[in-house]
C-alpha cells in the first residue's frame, strides 16, 4: 500500500465524530522515504483550512528549526498527527478519536519506515511513550520500542507560548538531526 491509497482510505473514514465538522483531511505531508517521522495532536485551524499538518504559526516555527539543521519536510521528514480531522475549539483529541484514527497513524510509520519518530507534545508523547511521560523532563532522552526509535519534545505551539523553551527545543532537533 502506498501513502495515497491509504489516503483515499482515511478520507471515508467514519470512526469518529470528528469526519463531520471537518474542512479537510490532514493526512499528513513530507518525503515518503523521510528519516524523522514527526507525530503532532491534530490539526489546527489553519490545518483543516489547507488540508496540511502544521502550516500555522507553529507550523512556520518548526519548519524554520527543522531547515536550520538540515532537514525538511520535502527531503527527510514526514509530518502527521494522531488525529487526521480538526478537533473543535482546538481542543486535545478525545481517546476514541485517537484511538479511530491510530491505524492511519501506524501505518503511515510502517510505509515510510523512518530512523527516528519524534513526538511533539504531550499528546502524542503519552500515546507512544506512556501516559506518565513528561515532556518538560524527559524531552530528548531516545527510546525503542518494537524495533523503531522514538522520542520527544515540545510542540511548537507551547514554545510560542513560552520562548524560554525554544533553546531547549532547537537543541533537541539538532541532536536528533545526528542520529539519522
Amino acid at each position: 500500500m502506498t501513502l495515497n491509497e491509504l489516503k483515499l482510505e482515511c478520507e471515508s473514514c467514519k470512526g469518529c465524530e470528528l469526519y463531520k465538522t471537518r474542512n479537510n483531511l490532514v493526512f499528513g505531508e513530507g518525503s515518503e522515504k523521510a528519516d524523522i517521522f514527526i507525530i503532532g495532536e491534530g490539526p489546527g485551524e489553519n490545518e483543516d483550512n489547507e488540508g496540511r499538518p502544521f502550516v500555522g504559526r507553529s507550523g512556520k516555527l518548526l519548519d524554520e528549526v527543522l531547515n536550520k539543521h538540515g532537514l525538511s519536510r520535502t527531503n527527510n521528514v514526514y509530518i502527521a498527527n494522531m488525529v487526521k480531522c480538526r478537533p473543535p475549539e482546538n481542543r486535545d483529541p478525545k481517546t476514541d478519536e485517537k484511538e479511530a484514527c491510530i491505524k492511519y497513524l501506524l501505518k503511515q510509520i510502517e510505509i515510510v519506515n523512518p530512523k527516528l519518530i519524534i513526538c511533539l507534545g504531550r499528546v502524542s508523547a503519552s500515546y507512544f511513550l506512556g501516559k506518565d511521560f513528561k515532556v518538560t523532563k524527559q524531552h530528548g532522552e531516545i527510546y525503542e520500542i518494537d524495533g523503531r526509535k522514538f522520542t520527544a519534545t515540545f510542540h511548537p505551539a507551547a514554545i510560542l507560548r513560552n520562548i524560554n523553551n525554544k533553546p531547549i527545543f532547537e537543541a533537541d532537533i539538532e541532536k536528533f538531526s545526528k542520529l539519522v
